[in-house]
């Protein structure tokens, strides 16, 4: 990965500093993420990918660890889907979704609808 000194500007920065499993998994929750929120823009934030509303708002994040990638939401979205989230290690917005298994894409989809949703319809801002 990127070391902390040298942060990535952009997201396909942050992929180049990856190696695999890390940088295809991260490609796939970008992949995702982009077919989800198409009017989104891309940004990093504290040196991970973030997906941004049109008023500026983030309204997820994703990063790279070592043995998994952690999709980050607000903790009401996270909440809402705990039963569907079991088995999976979560924070307080987090889910850690470990390398070399499949990640639930239909889920995230719906996680990332849900959270767009409570944004336009509640105006529930970021962490």
């Amino acid at each position: 990965m990127t070391p902390a000194s040298a942060r990535p500007t952009s997201i396909d920065e942050y992929l180049d500093g990856l190696e695999d499993p890390a940088r295809t998994l991260i490609a796939r929750l970008r992949a995702l993420v982009q077919e989800a929120l198409p009017a989104a823009t891309e940004a990093v934030k504290w040196g991970s990918p973030a997906h941004l509303h049109p008023s500026g708002t983030i309204l997820l994040v994703y990063s790279a660890h070592k043995d998994h990638a952690n999709f980050v939401v607000t903790p009401s979205t996270r909440e809402a889907f705990d039963r569907e989230l079991e088995g999976f290690a979560t924070g307080k917005g987090r889910v850690a979704l470990p390398y070399g298994q499949e990640i639930p894409e239909d889920l995230l989809r719906r996680m990332i609808a849900y959270r767009l949703r409570e944004h336009a319809e509640q105006g529930v801002g970021w962490m």
